[in-house]
């Protein structure tokens, strides 16, 4: 039993410490530009599970995907990085082009420990159809994704998004990037 324990226990510290290196990572890849626009955002999750943005114009961006969503919800995917941890990180943009408040019902996802994520890209995956693999959402030692929280988004208004997940082995480039009640967006891994 206590070997179970130890194990456990071991898990935990490794996850929170890779968490931190790719926090660490993501702040330390900031600026430096010189002078040039930024071609992606960065977005850094703080201790409270929060999330801050410095994105650039999300007009400027490569976009690899657009999903339409209901109530006039758009996803546009602008960013799939293979980080050297063994982490995939998906960027990109959620617009309101309706009439109403959108509250991300269920984005979330149906996991229990990731109920507590509220409003939060928690549910997205990626998969893997070659390899026939899903790639759920990473998440810390407290059951909080490694993801962009949203606290609901205005009409007209739109936000940046991230998501971070295992990456899948080296030669699958291609995986399809899953948010529920939306389409599938197949995207190609960069990196």
């Amino acid at each position: 039993m206590d070997k179970a324990k130890n194990r456990a226990r071991v898990k935990g510290i490794v996850v929170t410490a890779a968490a931190a290196a790719l926090a660490l990572t993501l702040t330390a890849c900031g600026g430096g530009d010189g002078g040039k626009k930024n071609a992606g955002s960065s977005t850094s999750a703080t201790p409270g599970g929060k999330t801050q943005s410095n994105a650039p114009d999300p007009q400027s961006d490569q976009v690899l995907a657009t999903v339409q969503g209901e109530n006039g919800i758009e996803m546009s995917i602008t960013s799939a990085k293979r980080d050297t941890g063994g982490f995939v990180t998906v960027e990109g943009v959620v617009k309101n082009n309706g009439k109403d408040f959108y509250t991300m019902p269920d984005w979330q996802g149906d996991e229990t420990e990731l109920r507590n994520n509220g409003a939060s890209m928690a549910g997205a995956s990626l998969v893997d159809k070659a390899g026939k693999k899903r790639y759920l959402i990473l998440r810390d030692t407290d059951g909080r994704c490694l993801c962009t929280k949203f606290s609901g988004l205005g009409a007209g208004k739109n936000s940046t998004f991230f998501a971070q997940f295992p990456a899948p082995p080296a030669n699958t480039t291609e995986v399809d990037f899953q948010v529920p009640h939306m389409q599938s967006a197949t995207i190609k891994i960069s990196g």
